[in-house]
């Protein structure tokens, strides 16, 4: 062959690659039966890729994280599972599930040997971050890096907007209960979604509305038990501080400045006990991924390129 024509041809070939556009990534949508439970995921990015777990919260699913699996899974292997009594994720029928946080850990750390997750990074919002400080706590060597997304781990970070829960936690009477019961109706729902917000248009109101739905669906007694077993949580946040200081993970807190539970005081306490954690407020409110998306991708994107070896 002519060396000038295999020349040319692969200078070609090099033109066309850098030039080509990039192949999009699929998101394929699952389920896997985990003690009785038949969890819903969204799956994407190859295998061989270092993992990464996205943990939803209250009043959401995976679904918070349609926009941001695909800008992930381009180097990353994403699994972004629904919690029991949310989204997509349904108890079989004759099981008995108690809606607790160790149950809910308890799913998805089996979700995680299920699927191979050796090791891991983790991005937890509200509830997820208490799902995924015990599966930090139970498995410190399993965890890459940590982006919490207004996902508490300390006291002060909780607003006076707990107060009710906290009359709850104190006294667990029905009366008690049923004054919790307002936190799951439509109306409140969105309130979360919008307040502290400046551009209320950029939320999509799918979101708050399939939040509610499964609700509805699921019924809303999963939830009551939920907001009363929280203050579980509280109750293991110094084993938690003890697993930030001991193992020092790569932490990114990065917060809606105007959220109404979860005050920036609560971020900046992630340096107490890691002083190598890094700390951004965006000015929004609670869930700062639906109007602060790009934002957060990039910083996310950015941190888990430096913290995490393929």
């Amino acid at each position: 062959m002519n060396p000038n024509n295999t020349l040319l041809a692969a200078a070609l070939a090099t033109a066309l690659t850098a030039n080509a556009a990039p192949v999009p990534v699929q998101v394929h949508h699952k389920t896997i039966d985990i003690q009785g439970v038949q969890v819903f995921y969204r799956e994407a990015g190859s295998p061989d890729a270092p993992a990464v777990l996205l943990l939803h919260g209250f009043g959401a699913s995976s679904h918070m994280f349609r926009e941001l699996i695909p800008q992930l899974a381009a180097k990353y292997h994403v699994i972004a599972p629904d919690l029991p009594g949310f989204g997509q994720t349904s108890v079989k029928p004759g099981v008995k599930f108690n809606y607790t946080f160790d149950k809910l850990a308890s799913v998805i750390d089996a979700l995680t040997v299920a699927k191979g997750m050796e090791r891991y990074a983790m991005y937890v919002f509200d509830y997820g971050a208490p799902v995924g400080w015990r599966l930090a706590v139970n498995n410190p060597h399993k965890v890459t890096a940590l982006v919490s997304q207004n996902g508490n781990a300390y006291e002060e970070g909780l607003s006076a907007g707990w107060a009710d829960m906290r009359r709850a936690w104190a006294e667990p009477s029905a009366a008690n209960r049923e004054a919790l019961r307002r936190f799951n109706t439509a109306d409140m729902i969105k309130w979360q979604y919008t307040e502290g917000v400046r551009d209320a248009s950029l939320i999509a109101p799918e979101s708050y509305q399939l939040a509610h739905a499964a609700i509805e669906r699921i019924g809303v007694e999963a939830q009551m038990d939920l907001l009363l077993d929280y203050g579980q949580n509280i109750r293991q946040y110094a084993q938690l501080h003890d697993y930030f200081r001991r193992f020092q993970p790569p932490t990114l807190a990065i917060w809606g400045s105007k959220d109404p539970f979860f005050t920036p005081a609560g971020a900046e306490a992630f340096k107490r006990d890691n002083p190598k954690a890094e700390v951004r407020f965006l000015d929004t409110g609670h869930f700062a991924i639906e109007t602060h998306g790009k934002e957060i991708a990039a910083a996310m994107l950015e941190f888990l390129d430096r913290s995490v070896k393929p």
